[in-house]
């Protein structure tokens, strides 16, 4: 059995997730239960599960929001549509959207002032990726792997412009950006790129753990795309690797014959469920934990106005 457990790092929250979570609990706080939440606030079981017992409601159509009620936008963004009808109809709003998907939401709304058209690499039907495309009525077109640049068919190219969901794989969206960049040679890259420090981070120490390891386990649930693609990072350096939601999950013929086993988090993941998984490996017979050395993240981003506890309810 195993032997060894290593954690990599950095791992688990990111400062969007913890933002994000921060201002559903800090809005329960100052304003009382319910607050209204659309979509998952983040993509993890126990964290949205956590903020249900405390008066969270997450709802998909802003239909299921009474009227006055207060309400988030997940840190997944949403689009322009959904904003303006929950102005509308008069909530009292908090848009917990990771400030590197506004950063991507500002510059698509920016250039296409400029008469621009996009390219977006990403994966239908995640929120995000919704969102992004959201912020325009037209000229922003899906791309989802290579094959995909091929078949993509902008109206004009002389201004064109490409963004990226910024939870992808970053091997896989530098791949499918180079066979944009290959077909449209004038497009328009980002200022920055547009995958976001804490993917990069978290694919880079699963990088350097892999080799290291027999066996990878990623924390993190099925819809959290930043938790998929640090699973299909080891398996793609041929490490055995799998995905859990919780301790429970892990089976025990996944380790026979392993040494050390490499443990993560995706950026919306717990600490917590980290050390169930520990306490799990432990009882399954590993002796002993150590932490690889990695970067320290000390990114922090501000809460919206109006979240301040000593402040008046507006």
């Amino acid at each position: 059995m195993t032997q060894e457990i290593l954690l990599a790092e950095p791992r688990g929250f990111c400062a969007g997730v913890d933002r994000a979570i921060e201002i559903v609990e800090k809005a329960l706080v100052k304003f009382g239960a319910p607050i209204y939440v659309r979509h998952e606030i983040v993509h993890n079981t126990y964290v949205v599960n956590d903020l249900k017992q405390k008066g969270a409601i997450f709802i998909e159509d802003l239909d299921d929001v009474p009227a006055g009620a207060t309400l988030v936008f997940s840190a997944h963004g949403v689009s322009r549509a959904t904003h303006e009808e929950a102005e509308a109809r008069g909530f009292r709003i908090f848009d917990a959207t990771c400030p590197l998907v506004t950063k991507v939401h500002v510059e698509v709304a920016k250039l296409h002032k400029e008469g621009y058209e996009f390219i977006m690499i990403g994966h239908k039907g995640h929120p995000e990726v919704e969102g992004t495309m959201g912020q325009l009525d037209s000229g922003i077109h899906l791309v989802e792997d290579v094959d995909g640049v091929a078949r993509v068919n902008p109206s004009q190219t002389d201004k064109l412009a490409v963004v990226t969901q910024t939870t992808l794989s970053v091997d896989d969206a530098a791949e499918i950006a180079a066979a944009v960049k290959a077909r449209f040679p004038k497009i328009q890259e980002p200022k920055q790129q547009d995958i976001c420090y804490a993917t990069q981070n978290r694919q880079d120490a699963v990088k350097l753990m892999s080799p290291q390891v027999d066996v990878v386990i990623v924390v993190g649930s099925p819809t959290s795309s930043n938790s998929n693609r640090l699973r299909e990072v080891a398996h793609k350096l041929g490490t055995a690797s799998y995905m859990v939601d919780s301790a429970e999950e892990l089976q025990p013929e996944w380790f026979d014959g392993s040494v050390r086993v490499g443990l993560t988090a995706g950026a919306s993941a717990p600490e917590i469920l980290v050390k169930a998984v520990i306490d799990r490996l432990k009882a399954l017979g590993a002796v002993s934990v150590r932490k690889m050395d990695g970067i320290e993240e000390t990114v922090k981003f501000p809460l919206p106005k109006g979240l301040r506890l000593d402040s008046t309810p507006n």
